[in-house]
């Protein structure tokens, strides 16, 4: 662990070195753009939090195409280390609102991980992304699948350690699930442990990693340095699954509920504009940028280019590796919930069904509010 700890320190530094100062923030200029909505906004910008993964892509797209202005909200991007980050500046007032796993509204609205924080969600931001990667190390001695990989695990030369994005992420269900899938037991066989996202890549190739599951670029970048490859994408191993939301606090939705309104509205929109395939070249040049996700535009090409690459020679045509928009995909429906609860109770993050009672899920996942903030984008259309 000392020398992932030692990753995340010199990853912090860089970040906060750049934009406004803040615990991480990096402050993302706006370009400029013409307004479709003369109002002006009430209060302060909307201090909009995101992570460097290419499903950050319609928080960053309603900038670049100025639907934040033209739902008559001003809003200031802000890029930030990990999901913790996230969460902690959310909980404390220092964003008003991010991009977020679905896991975590549920977490934190229930106490797991961090101090509890009545937190919701009034938008599905896309479904899918993730895919659990493995060292090239592993490939060269001859591991190609799960089973493989649970006879190199039982001869025991050595631990190995997988990371994961967020504890109460999908990305911990999906691995811990295709683990036991084949014989391997967290926490009992292999060792799980917490990364930020753009720090995986970085841990594998150093060898503090042995794979991990997590978003993308960071899987394609493993692929494309030849340090990694993948063995499985988040759509086999869970087909449909709620990936990214976007995280408020629920004093947020109510004291500010026009402005909260408007901003699921732009972002809807901005989810329908990545969604198709003529933009994705647009998408995948704005993601590049340093300011945004910084990677290789190769790596983002990989997962949003219509096929994927596992690598080691093997692509496979894959359109709805990343789906941000369709008739079921935005809506934070009771179904999409008790997936998480579901999900979170089975792979044993959580322990008991009364630390995240199911009843309360329409309070964490509010429909009500993205019918209304639908109904906002359908007039202003």
């Amino acid at each position: 662990m000392h020398g992932i700890e030692t990753l995340q320190m010199i990853f912090c530094r860089k970040w906060r070195g750049v934009g406004t100062p803040g615990a991480g923030g990096n402050f993302i200029p706006r370009p400029a753009t013409a307004k479709r909505s003369t109002s002006k906004p009430a209060h302060r910008p909307l201090r909009l939090g995101f992570v460097a993964l290419t499903d950050c892509a319609p928080l960053v797209m309603a900038e670049e195409l100025g639907l934040y202005a033209a739902h008559g909200i001003e809003v200031e991007l802000r890029r930030e280390v990990g999901w913790a980050t996230i969460r902690d500046k959310i909980i404390y007032g220092e964003l008003d609102a991010a991009q977020a796993p679905a896991g975590q509204v549920i977490a934190a609205a229930c106490g797991l991980g961090s101090t509890k924080a009545e937190c919701l969600t009034g938008l599905v931001l896309n479904l899918h992304g993730n895919a659990i990667t493995l060292s090239q190390d592993l490939w060269k001695r001859g591991i190609r699948d799960g089973h493989a990989l649970h006879a190199e695990i039982m001869r025991r030369e050595r631990r190995y350690t997988f990371g994961v994005v967020h504890t109460y992420s999908a990305h911990n269900i999906l691995l811990r699930n295709w683990l036991r899938a084949h014989g391997i037991e967290p926490g009992r066989d292999v060792n799980i442990v917490v990364v930020p996202p753009p720090q995986v890549h970085a841990n594998l190739k150093a060898g503090h990693l042995d794979g991990y599951c997590a978003g993308e670029p960071w899987n394609s970048l493993a692929v494309l340095s030849g340090t990694g490859w993948c063995v499985a994408t988040s759509e086999e191993l869970a087909p449909e699954h709620p990936e990214k939301v976007l995280m408020v606090r629920r004093e947020f939705a109510e004291k500010r509920e026009a402005e909260h309104l408007a901003l699921i509205a732009a972002l809807l929109e901005a989810c329908e504009f990545c969604a198709r395939p003529e933009n994705r070249e647009r998408v995948m040049e704005t993601l590049a940028q340093p300011k945004y996700v910084g990677a290789p535009i190769q790596a983002l090409r990989m997962s949003l280019g219509g096929s994927f690459d596992y690598g080691n020679g093997r692509v496979e045509k894959q359109s709805r590796f990343h789906i941000f928009a369709g008739d079921y995909v935005n809506e934070p429906s009771l179904e999409k919930a008790h997936w998480v609860i579901r999900n979170l109770l089975a792979s044993g993050l959580v322990a008991e069904p009364s630390e995240i009672p199911g009843e309360r899920a329409k309070e964490w996942f509010r429909a009500d509010l993205f019918r209304k903030a639908r109904a906002l984008f359908a007039s202003a259309s």
